[in-house]
């Protein structure tokens, strides 16, 4: 509508203002009043009322022996309550109430009032400073606060799991937490309830608690107080301390609260029950998707069942039968002892026992022996034949036994016997062969027949020693023996193995003696026989001085030994051709010699088997 002039002289005027939809929070006293009536059904105002009458009659205890015995300067320890008659209110006490209790101590502990009545006052130490440090403690709320948090009455105590067997849940635990609730920073803090409490309400009070926000602090045991530094940076280290050693205290009230928590959530039986019904409804949803399943596999269970009641009557059957055979076992042996008593007791009733005394001691232990031995039905017999034939039975029967037992002895000696000689054979055939240089010298013979690359090679090594070696008992060499000792002649020093040793010496010889073979067959195969012509040495033609091919270099250098000339064959193998620095490690393993002595050696080695060859192409 807008704003202008109608037909009966009424200006049309638009509203400012329209309804709005708002959230509010109720509040006030008499909110309060109706919540508590609501929930808990009282008034506050008639509590309050009925607080104020029963403070009017409040009685204050003076206890002036208490007082009396409080020294000023351990006003820490001292119970401030008890110190203004108000012990057994404590933090219940109002400020009012804290008051007038102070104002009732001050009117009849004062110094000048004890001073008028004649009383001795001391100034230094009297108990009335006391007095006035109870009430500023307890009369600022900061202070009272301080104080309260640690005073000595607060019972900090979990309970135990003997104590909420012994007076049940609902009352210990309850006990506890409405102790504890007076810690709360916020207000109207849930009880505990009872049995019939609902979900929703449980829910809430364990979700409260485990957000427990407490206001307990612990500044009344700081132990310096900031105050007393003495300067800036004193007072601010005593701070630092004191706020750490609160932290730590916090830390741990906040850990024993959630102890509490945490122990009556786990014996609370709404709980367990409220536990128990979510597993049955989780129980019931899956046996409702079993159930189609189950449908369609009804005969085969039927199937499994009969098989499996088949086959307890099977067992049944079975354990019948067992125990039938148990029974005649037990009766058998039952038997056996009454006919083992009758012998005994016949040979002892008939006086079948000499009169000599170590003769008896014999035959009684000779019947044991023969109770041991025989069944029930030989053991029967032996009665009748007893009882026929008398004591000469007996002795049949004991000589009887005896050789019987000698037979067995006989026998088990021979299987042990036996068997030690089978255990002496197989540990003589698993123990490892020692290895002669006849047996060496053949290795290295057929490691040189059969090369790398042979097919099955090291068994067929294995099998080459074994048909041509010398053997002493039924031990044979296998692949795996015969390859490691190859690889120990490979890598161990020829100085260090006696076998390898004598094998390299009888190659030494062989060696010379080649070399002397080659000198000859030079000497007689030489183009010329006059003493002026030239001979062959080292593959070169070397002029004859006085009958005999010298070498130049021959008279400068001393001759090489056999161990010298094995050191050098070994390091040759160890160190091919294609390792860097070759002869410097050749040299190395060769004492007294040089790398240019070791490389001189090895060209005249050459030479030396170039001339054998020539050698052999002119004699033919």
């Amino acid at each position: 509508m807008t704003e202008g002039e109608t037909g009966n002289n009424f200006r049309a005027v638009t509203i400012p203002w329209s309804f709005v939809k708002r959230k509010v929070e109720c509040a006030g006293g008499a909110f309060l009043r109706y919540y508590n009536v609501k929930c808990h059904g009282e008034d506050t105002s008639l509590l309050t009322s009925k607080s104020k009458d029963k403070a009017e009659g409040v009685v204050f205890e003076d206890d002036v022996d208490y007082l009396r015995s409080l020294d000023p300067k351990e006003w820490k320890k001292q119970d401030h309550y008890a110190v203004l008659g108000i012990k057994n209110l404590r933090y219940k006490a109002t400020d009012d109430e804290i008051k007038r209790a102070y104002r009732q101590k001050v009117l009849k502990h004062h110094p000048d009032k004890r001073k008028a009545l004649g009383e001795e006052i001391r100034s230094d130490d009297d108990y009335f400073t006391c007095i006035t440090k109870a009430y500023e403690i307890l009369g600022s709320p900061k202070s009272r606060r301080s104080y309260d948090s640690v005073d000595h009455d607060v019972d900090d105590c979990i309970p135990s799991t003997s104590e909420i067997k012994k007076d049940g849940f609902f009352k210990v635990f309850g006990k506890c937490f409405e102790m504890n609730a007076r810690w709360s920073e916020r207000r109207n803090v849930p009880l505990l309830g009872d049995d019939d409490s609902s979900r929703e309400f449980v829910e809430k009070f364990y979700s409260f608690w485990y957000e427990f926000d407490s206001w307990r602090e612990f500044s009344y045991l700081d132990e310096e107080e900031k105050e007393k530094g003495s300067d800036r940076e004193e007072r601010r280290w005593i701070e630092k301390q004191n706020k750490a050693a609160r932290a730590k205290l916090k830390k741990e009230e906040m850990a024993r609260v959630r102890s509490l928590v945490d122990l009556a959530y786990a014996n609370d039986p709404r709980i367990q029950r409220f536990k128990q019904e979510d597993k049955d409804k989780k129980l019931a949803a899956k046996r409702a998707r079993q159930d189609a399943v189950q449908a369609k596999k009804a005969e085969e269970e039927r199937l499994i069942k009969e098989a499996q009641l088949a086959k307890q009557k099977a067992e049944e059957a079975e354990r019948a039968r067992l125990e039938v055979a148990r029974a005649e076992r037990e009766q058998q042996k039952k038997n056996l002892r009454k006919e083992r008593k009758s012998l005994r007791d016949l040979c002892k009733a008939n006086n079948y026992y000499a009169t000599d005394e170590d003769e008896t001691v014999s035959l009684m232990a000779a019947v044991e022996k023969i109770c041991e031995m025989l069944k029930l039905n030989e053991l029967q017999n032996l009665i009748k034949d007893l009882e026929n034939n008398g004591r000469d039975a007996l002795l049949r029967a004991v000589n009887d036994s005896e050789e019987k037992l000698e037979t067995e002895r006989r026998a088990l000696f021979e299987t042990r016997k036996a068997e030690e000689h089978k255990a002496k054979k197989s540990a003589a055939l698993k123990a490892p062969i020692e290895w002669s240089v006849e047996m060496t010298q053949l290795l290295i013979k057929a490691v040189n027949l059969f090369p790398a690359g042979t097919n099955q090679r090291w068994d067929v090594v294995a099998n080459f020693l074994n048909q041509h070696g010398t053997f002493t008992d039924e031990r044979r060499f296998n692949a795996k023996e015969v390859l490691n000792k190859a690889k120990d002649l490979q890598s161990s020093d020829f100085s260090k193995s006696s076998l390898k040793k004598a094998a390299n010496e009888e190659a030494f010889d062989q060696f010379e003696k080649d070399k002397k073979k080659v000198v000859n067959v030079v000497d007689d195969s030489s183009i010329s026989h006059n003493d002026e012509s030239p001979k062959l040495v080292n593959g070169t033609a070397q002029p004859k001085i006085n009958g005999e091919i010298k070498d130049k270099d021959a008279r400068d250098e001393r001759a090489w030994t056999k161990t010298e000339q094995e050191l050098l064959e070994q390091a040759m193998k160890t160190f091919p051709a294609s390792s860097p620095d070759r002869w410097d490690k050749i040299a190395d393993c060769i004492p007294q010699r040089t790398k240019k002595d070791c490389m001189k050696r090895y060209k005249e080695l050459v030479e030396l088997v170039k001339a054998k060859k020539l050698a052999a192409n002119v004699a033919k």
